[in-house]
């Protein structure tokens, strides 16, 4: 047994400290990157944020508004091979911003899962996305090696929250890992399970591991503000990954319920009893529920949303002096609240 006595860190628990700023306007701030993949060829440029792969968030809709703004959609993983070819073919969404989603239990046919990203109804996404609730097994270390010896692609693994097991999945062939257990608004693996790692401290240590390693990283899990996407990005976040906040829109996934006059739109993890049973029929014996359903006041539009957090970021690098979103890390100090 081992207690670690060193403090670790949520996004609530600290604030961005503002500092002698030389830019007079929130225009100036690129929110662009281009980056470059340790293990691919292939080169992206956009705005690193990027729409959950879960049922309500990662949907073609939002895919659709989101390439308006060169920002990416992880594409759940329940999607036929027709509905993505009606969705290329009608334009609807831009591989370039699109990644294809996968866990363990897709992979188990191997054959069958590597034809199906051989698909030329998929026309190649930009992004393959291996996700798992837990990316500390052997299992998935291996789908990971042998994913990237059949494909080129930019390949995203998770999720972690260590420093090692992150450098154990990009020398494995990850060029992106997804940083996040337990964070997320409907997950309830921390109460249900007692494992997991407070966000911003997992994002600093698993960008350094990554970074080190040419590697980047993805904070997946635990922002509620835009706020809160600026501290990730601040930590060392490459990208991030939002689900809470782009749910209960008109784009997002989930049942649209009346209620004493007011609309609704059905919310939940992809560990919830909701999720196991619309997709997988019921709940194995031998596991619990890792995610809770809850109802969202619908929000209209995600426009909205997309420029309050777009917004939100370019606020807080004037506060900071940052130019760009690569140089936020850099020019931020983050202040420690007592509570």
């Amino acid at each position: 047994m081992r207690v670690e006595h060193d403090f670790k860190l949520d996004f609530d628990d600290v604030l961005i400290r503002p500092k002698r700023s030389t830019l007079s306007s929130r225009r100036l701030v690129d929110l662009e990157r281009k980056f470059n993949f340790r293990h691919s060829n292939e080169t992206w440029k956009g705005i690193p944020i990027i729409a959950a792969n879960m049922d309500t968030t990662g949907t073609f809709e939002i895919a659709e508004v989101f390439k308006k703004n060169k920002m990416l959609t992880a594409i759940h993983k329940f999607y036929s091979m027709d509905e993505w070819a009606q969705a290329i073919k009608s334009k609807q969404i831009d591989v370039e911003y699109c990644a294809v989603t996968f866990g363990v239990e897709e992979a188990e046919n191997s054959d069958d899962f590597f034809n199906y990203l051989k698909s030329e109804k998929l026309n190649k996404p930009k992004f393959i996305c291996l996700d798992v609730a837990n990316g500390y097994t052997e299992l998935f270390l291996d789908l990971v090696k042998r994913v990237r010896d059949k494909f080129d692609n930019p390949l995203i693994a998770g999720n972690v929250v260590t420093g090692e097991m992150t450098e154990a999945l990009i020398l494995a062939g990850a060029d992106i890992v997804k940083i996040g257990i337990g964070p997320g608004s409907v997950c309830t693996t921390r109460t249900v399970t007692g494992v997991g790692y407070p966000q911003l401290s997992a994002i600093i240590e698993c960008a350094d591991a990554a970074h080190g390693l040419r590697g980047h990283v993805i904070s997946d899990g635990g922002c509620s503000t835009p706020g809160d996407v600026s501290k990730a990005f601040g930590a060392g976040a490459d990208f991030v990954m939002l689900g809470g906040m782009l749910a209960g829109h008109e784009e997002s996934g989930g049942k649209v319920i009346e209620k004493d006059g007011k609309k609704y739109k059905e919310f939940y993890g992809m560990s919830s009893d909701t999720a196991m049973e619309r997709y997988y029929g019921d709940i194995k014996e031998y596991r619990a529920s890792e995610g809770e359903a809850i109802s969202l006041e619908y929000r209209g539009p995600i426009d909205k949303t997309i420029q309050q957090i777009l917004g939100g970021i370019r606020s807080a690098a004037t506060y900071i002096g940052a130019q760009d979103l690569k140089n936020i890390p850099k020019c931020i100090s983050f202040v420690l609240k007592y509570k």
